[in-house]
């Protein structure tokens, strides 16, 4: 069979693909997993990590979770979490490998436990060995090196015009298809592991294809400090971004089968909702109220319609739909009208389901602060209570490698001088390093920008533990707490810097 037909044939054979698949009836559930194991001739100090650190997307949750699981003296482990469908994920090490060996991949269904051994293969590589569930069942997908983000980079760096940018596409979709042949012969993949991995290509694509366009426009609209210090997006060549609004220039997302549930197990999957969420297409209301929402859907249906070549809202719409309804809730909940219009999207059982116990645990809601979470790294919290009592604590945890909290930093310099003459409150800055006490890069940023305020850097296994504990993965991310150490609910909780007065006004008045 020479590349042509390959070729051929596999483009057909995706084209079907969500007509193929078989998935079974429990495929969508709320259950949990565990994952448990031993690491062959583990030690600590040789290893150079005690503990593995999981980054947890799942779109049927409101909040996105990170998950410390530690390494014990002998090698072993276990952890045991919830999820609402099969993912691929992996632990990585909290610190820095001296083997050479930092991740455990695997991928796992809701109920299942997975026993994984990790030990030298012949080559002296460590290597997992699954011993039960379903990554052993697909285990050359995962052990595979299909690199497929690898290969997107071509497209979602690209710098050019959108007409060259399809042509790189469109060459991009068949060179993935080959890589997919290529390894699949090689590796022998079970007819489920071709399917995830064309899933798992077909996610890959549509995020860069995307991604691309975002990037496109974010350059032809920079963002510029207004004479007030506000910053705002200016658009310096409306022709130039017109492209961006035109579907046809997004046809070739017409071979992702949108509809295809497999997407789901790739953790990018999460970024690919957000990308087609926001898509330039997608026209924003400008109208308020359940009139605004009913406008704003009426919108998405069309736009996701169009971008995905289909005439009904696919799985992936409807995802983009929900994770849009549980991101927006603070401002729609107070409609009676509004929850309807949403549920009346959902045609997926399953997402109708979780939507309605979304509403019915949001609206159940009645105490406005809880206590603390309890578990390792707490007492990091703790000790920061204990220096300022009888304060409001503002905690903005951030990191050197995020660009919008260093800028969230800078631009609110002015604001924290004015909050600094406030005592009933206090801004605590946690950050995170390889080097203890912080890089050289940490310290002059912080000398330059924070050295009147309480920072504190910590390890990147510690701040793991604290993602963990408050329920978070991206940065930057706020905490308020009480001056009786209690936890303000997240609709509550004081969210940044521009509207700080009012936000923590707003909260003493609905504690009094």
């Amino acid at each position: 069979m020479n590349k042509k037909t390959i070729i051929t044939f596999l483009l057909a054979l995706v084209a079907m693909a969500g007509q193929a698949q078989t998935i079974p009836q429990d495929w969508f559930k709320t259950d949990t997993v565990t994952v448990k194991g031993r690491i062959e001739g583990f030690d600590a100090e040789r290893f150079g990590f005690t503990s593995m650190t999981c980054y947890l997307y799942d779109v049927m949750e409101k909040d996105n979770n990170t998950l410390v699981m530690d390494i014990n003296s002998d090698g072993t482990f276990e952890k045991s979490f919830s999820i609402n469908y099969p993912m691929r994920l992996k632990f990585k090490s909290s610190g820095e490998s001296k083997v050479g060996f930092s991740e455990i991949p695997f991928f796992v269904r809701p109920g299942e436990t997975v026993d994984i051994t990790v030990r030298l293969n012949e080559q002296g590589q460590y290597e997992c060995y699954y011993n039960s569930g379903s990554s052993k069942d697909v285990e050359r997908w995962l052990k595979s090196d299909l690199q497929l983000q690898k290969m997107c980079s071509r497209l979602y760096d690209f710098k050019g015009e959108f007409d060259e940018a399809n042509n790189i596409a469109e060459q991009l979709w068949h060179d993935m298809l080959e890589r997919i042949d290529t390894v699949s012969r090689r590796d022998n993949f079970t007819p489920m592991e071709m399917q995830l991995a064309q899933a798992e290509m077909q996610n890959q694509f549509a995020f860069s294809l995307i991604d691309y366009a975002f990037e496109y426009a974010d350059r032809l609209m920079p963002w510029q400090q207004q004479a007030d210090g506000s910053w705002q997006q200016i658009v310096t060549d409306s022709a130039a971004l017109r492209p961006t609004m035109d579907v046809n220039n997004y046809r070739l997302l017409k071979r992702v089968d949108f509809d295809n549930p497999l997407l789901m197990t790739d953790q990018l999957y999460y970024f690919t909702l957000n990308r087609v969420q926001w898509a330039r297409p997608n026209k924003e209301s400008t109208l308020s109220g359940v009139a605004g929402i009913k406008d704003r859907l009426q919108k998405s249906y069309a736009a996701y319609k169009q971008l995905m070549g289909i005439d009904h809202l696919t799985l992936t719409a409807q995802l983009c739909i929900y994770m849009w309804m549980q991101q927006s809730y603070d401002e729609w909940k107070t409609y009676e009208k509004a929850f309807p219009l949403y549920l009346s999207s959902f045609t997926h059982p399953y997402i109708r389901q979780k939507a309605e116990q979304f509403y019915q645990r949001e609206m159940a809601k009645t105490e406005l602060t809880s206590p603390l979470p309890n578990g390792s790294g707490i007492e990091i919290i703790r000790n920061i209570i204990s220096k300022y009592p009888g304060r409001y604590l503002m905690i903005d945890f951030w990191g050197m490698g995020c660009g919008s909290c260093l800028i969230s930093i800078q631009n609110s310099k002015n604001l924290r001088a004015e909050i600094a003459k406030r005592d009933d409150v206090k801004l605590i800055f946690i950050s995170y390093d390889n080097t203890a006490g912080g890089s050289d890069a940490y310290k002059k940023f912080v000398a330059e920008w924070l050295a009147d305020e309480e920072t504190i850097c910590i390890t990147n296994a510690d701040f793991s533990r604290l993602r963990e504990l408050f329920h978070f993965n991206a940065i930057p991310h706020y905490e308020t707490i009480t001056p009786d150490c209690r936890r303000v609910r997240d609709d509550l909780r004081i969210n940044g810097y521009d509207n700080f007065d009012y936000e923590l006004q707003r909260l003493l008045d609905k504690l009094k």
